[in-house]
């Protein structure tokens, strides 16, 4: 092949050659009476935004600036009802939670006969976390499935139990020669405090992630909190500076500080509509289901929840009680009778004269223990007494399980599990 025709034929392959694929560039430009921005979308998948023009007034951009620092990106549709009021607790309790901090912080080391300076004091508050409260941290993790089960309740305690530890650290100065009990107690609640905290915040972050934002709203959880203990911080210093640098201002301010803590993270867990299956939460969807035909939302219950006696019996629900051994529910011949009866179900009842005991299998999910639940409401003598037999109030059962299954999905309820806590399960 001579020298012209490998020309010619190098022609040809480059004809031949598709055209290189130019990433397309989607930009468009939205201009409003104030703020003209330009959109436009990289090739990685980006969204980039400038703003062309902005004649906004100073106090309309800082307030803009402020929603993008302090809540999630498309905020509020980005985010389920009841947020804000979330926020705005949460805030409140960093800031009485910080305060009282540097009080406790000083009153330590003057029990231990020093003589600090309130920026002393706020200094060694980092310090005086070790020692007791770590025993304190391990004793609380094994708690964890009871956390899982009861976010809210375990969020309310946390703090109460740091509470307890600041106000026995704040009383130290009254008997110095208890300095070490005292102390030690105190980082002890505190440590324990600590760890339920921290284990509940996924789950009450979780339940506010309505587009699957959960890294934004934990990212501006944390700012929000950041900047109100800084705050708080501040207040304390000015606190044991002037009205709490005597012993009785401590115990008046400590105690008004303690109280709006506590009240604050109650009001800011009432306001998290947990979508998690528990034993409360689904005696609430069966008893609005029984008695209105419709299915309660996250949101619809979240007030109604009782944050400190979750395990309290539902009468319009068939009275049912969910985590006892089975050894202590019925006998082997009762559970032979119960599993001819319902074969292929992953839970059994025993209907008594004044509750029902539900307990699950161990791979139960919240839609056997949704099948269960009713089964007991319908056979429950209080709830219906016109079905007197498990077999007619498992056919009613079926009848309605659809329905209240597709709906529950709807409102947003997860049924693939169901947390319990510590509940027993049986296994074969």
């Amino acid at each position: 092949m001579n020298l012209l025709e490998k020309i010619n034929l190098l022609k040809k392959d480059a004809e031949n050659t598709p055209p290189e694929i130019v990433p397309t560039i989607v930009s468009w430009t939205e201009t409003s009476d104030t703020v003209s921005r330009h959109f436009q979308f990289q090739p990685d998948g980006q969204l980039f935004v400038k703003v062309l023009n902005d004649s906004r007034p100073v106090i309309h951009k800082l307030s803009e600036s402020f929603v993008n620092t302090f809540f999630p990106s498309g905020y509020p549709y980005s985010v389920n009802e009841g947020y804000l009021r979330y926020t705005q607790f949460r805030a409140l309790q960093h800031f009485s939670s910080a305060a009282l901090s540097v009080l406790s912080t000083q009153s330590l080391l003057f029990a231990a006969g020093l003589r600090p300076t309130p920026a002393q004091a706020t200094a060694v508050s980092w310090v005086l976390k070790d020692g007791m409260q770590h025993v304190g941290k391990l004793i609380c993790s094994n708690l964890g499935a009871r956390m899982d089960s009861e976010p809210k309740r375990w969020r309310v305690f946390a703090d109460v139990l740091y509470d307890v530890g600041t106000g026995l650290e704040v009383l130290s100065p009254l008997c110095p020669q208890l300095f070490l009990e005292m102390a030690g107690l105190g980082n002890f609640a505190k440590g324990m405090a600590t760890v339920a905290a921290r284990a509940t915040r996924l789950p009450i972050y979780s339940s506010f992630a309505k587009e699957g934002n959960l890294s934004d709203l934990y990212a501006k959880g944390e700012a929000i909190s950041t900047v109100f203990n800084v705050i708080g911080l501040g207040a304390g210093i000015q606190l044991v500076s002037t009205v709490c640098s005597s012993m009785q201002g401590k115990i008046v301010v400590g105690s008004f500080l303690s109280a709006v803590h506590v009240y604050s993270t109650y009001e800011e867990m009432r306001s998290a509509p947990i979508n998690t299956l528990n034993p409360q939460r689904t005696a609430m969807i069966i008893e609005d289901f029984l008695k209105t035909g419709k299915v309660s939302g996250p949101a619809d219950l979240r007030f109604r929840e009782d944050l400190f006696f979750p395990g309290r019996i539902i009468k319009g629900a068939g009275n049912v009680k969910v985590g006892r051994n089975l050894r202590k529910v019925m006998k082997p011949s009762r559970l032979k009778q119960l599993k001819e009866i319902l074969p292929d179900e992953n839970f059994v009842l025993n209907i008594g004269n004044t509750s029902t005991d539900l307990v699950l299998e161990q791979n139960a999910s919240g839609e056997d223990a949704l099948r269960g639940w009713l089964v007991a409401a319908y056979a429950s003598p209080a709830a219906n007494r016109e079905v007197e037999t498990i077999e007619e109030a498992y056919e009613k059962m079926n009848t309605v399980m659809p329905t209240l299954l597709s709906e529950l999905r709807a409102k947003g309820w997860h049924t693939d599990r169901f947390l319990d806590g510590t509940g027993s399960r049986y296994g074969f």
